[in-house]
């Protein structure tokens, strides 16, 4: 035993008039930006999932420096410095 559309067209008058056209039209347009919402949040989701894109361009580590610089001086311990 279905509805038929008779009984729909009833039921969809009872509605109109317990709810008002406003009303309707109002649930209607919340009803369609939450699926919009519903897609929107599926996609983000779908978006985050995927792995994030490597760097454009590596910066090369600084080059390493000489052991002693030319400006410094180097005292070799095996020479006392002061004979006695």
């Amino acid at each position: 035993m279905g509805l038929s559309l008779p009984h729909l067209i009833v039921l969809a008058l009872v509605v109109l008039v317990l709810f008002g056209r406003g009303r309707i039209s109002e649930m209607m347009g919340d009803f369609g930006k939450g699926i919009k919402s519903f897609k929107q949040g599926m996609a983000d989701e779908a978006n985050a999932q995927q792995p994030p894109a490597p760097p454009a361009q590596q910066i090369p580590p600084p080059a390493a420096s000489p052991a002693a610089p030319a400006s410094e001086t180097v005292i070799d311990a095996s020479k006392p410095s002061n004979p006695q």
